[in-house]
């Protein structure tokens, strides 16, 4: 079975999530602007939000899918 692409300002979304996990700097962002540029600020900040509240391997991509699955089924 085919795998569905996902948006991209969700994947941008994701990855900026990471790079804020990872403790990376936000000026990482592969775009200089628009909406996916956004995307990947927003996760970046809860990403980073989480690493200072002590989110670590398993229990941050759990988030991280739960946040997904919301912004998939809220829109």
């Amino acid at each position: 079975m085919k795998r569905q692409k996902r948006d991209r300002s969700d994947r941008a979304y994701q990855r900026g999530y990471l790079a804020g996990l990872e403790g990376r700097s936000k000026s990482l962002c592969p775009k200089p602007d628009g909406t996916e540029h956004q995307e990947w600020m927003n996760g970046w900040r809860e990403g980073r939000d989480d690493m200072w509240n002590g989110f670590q391997g398993a229990s941050a991509v759990h988030k991280l899918n739960r946040v997904v699955y919301h912004q998939i089924h809220q829109g």
